[in-house]
């Protein structure tokens, strides 16, 4: 298969829009609203959002299957709207639920899906083989697909996602339903593939935490509006707000301790030892130590808590409907 066009960058959408019209009231709903942001080759991006953000309708425009209503659009050199077939030759798709045929087997499941692909037959075989063992179900690859688990199902979606060596690589909830032994597997395949391969990944996904371990950068959408675009660190050091602290101490009630003003979210862990809480700022921090010192508890450990992407999603969120409400 040919190589795509080069370009510096993998995606590059500048105000993309796409609307909807309602039959049943006479009136248009935008799912996508005016979203810029780009994809570096390379890197895994994330795409966070509630159901109705935008994520699935942007995919489908980002892979040429939905035409934009309006804006500027360019994926892998190619134009979507017109060149989405050829673009379709050099991208990967996996959904939350693969459509496998369950009634054939590994094998023939990837050697059916590399002759639609037109993967050369002289390269075909060797290929399949390269992947099952690569996603660890070469010892399986002759055995019924019905027989396998979900994990095992998922990574041979993948396998098939990359079968026709695409460069960009769409997933949907790659991990939705599995469990953790599963869930560590597909995540350590996308890190390596990113890493040796250079491919590049647009993940789409509510599991927070997920995104935060395998993604470069995000993307938060709300209601087709793109509200945050970063590093997951630099989000979280940019737009949350004051610390969050875990003091283990000796237990028992704070009862005369002259606590900040602005203290809020005080709760004990179940053994009663170690207590967290907010503090709108890092200066507090000593004088609310010395305030506990000084009540006469005994301090073992401080430990500032870092944001996390969740933190900072949920941010973003209420900020949106406080929006959404003035």
């Amino acid at each position: 298969m040919t190589s795509h066009r080069a370009e510096p960058i993998a995606v590059h959408a500048e105000a993309l829009t796409r609307c909807f019209d309602d039959p049943h009231r006479d009136d248009t709903t935008v799912a996508v609203d005016q979203l810029t942001l780009s994809v570096h080759h390379g890197e895994v991006f994330g795409l966070l959002g509630h159901n109705g953000a935008g994520k699935t309708t942007t995919i489908r425009m980002l892979n040429g299957v939905l035409a934009p209503t309006r804006g500027k659009l360019r994926v892998l050199g190619y134009d979507p709207t017109e060149e989405g077939a050829i673009l379709r030759r050099h991208t990967g798709v996996l959904t939350e639920t693969p459509s496998l045929d369950e009634k054939l087997t590994a094998w023939e499941n990837l050697t059916i899906y590399g002759r639609l692909y037109g993967v050369d037959e002289l390269d075909l075989r060797a290929r399949v083989g390269d992947l099952l063992e690569d996603f660890e179900l070469d010892t399986r690859a002759r055995e019924m697909v019905g027989a396998y688990s979900k994990g095992m199902k998922q990574r041979l979606a993948l396998a098939r996602a990359l079968l026709h060596r695409p460069s960009l690589i769409f997933l949907d909830e790659p991990t939705g339903g599995l469990d953790p032994v599963a869930t560590r597997q597909v995540h350590a395949l996308i890190t390596r593939l990113s890493r040796r391969g250079g491919h590049t990944f647009v993940l789409c996904t509510h599991n927070l935490l997920e995104a935060q371990r395998l993604c470069h950068r995000v993307a938060v959408m709300e209601h087709g509006r793109l509200v945050a675009v970063g590093e997951p660190a630099t989000l979280a050091r940019d737009l949350w707000q004051g610390v969050r602290l875990e003091i283990e101490l000796d237990p028992g009630p704070l009862t005369g301790v002259p606590l900040p003003p602005e203290v809020r979210d005080l709760a004990w862990d179940e053994e009663g030892h170690v207590l967290s809480l907010w503090l709108p700022q890092r200066d507090d921090v000593p004088d609310l130590v010395a305030a506990l010192v000084n009540a006469g508890r005994r301090i073992y450990q401080v430990a500032p808590q870092e944001p996390t992407l969740e933190d900072v999603y949920f941010a973003l969120h209420e900020a949106s409907l406080g929006e959404e409400g003035a």
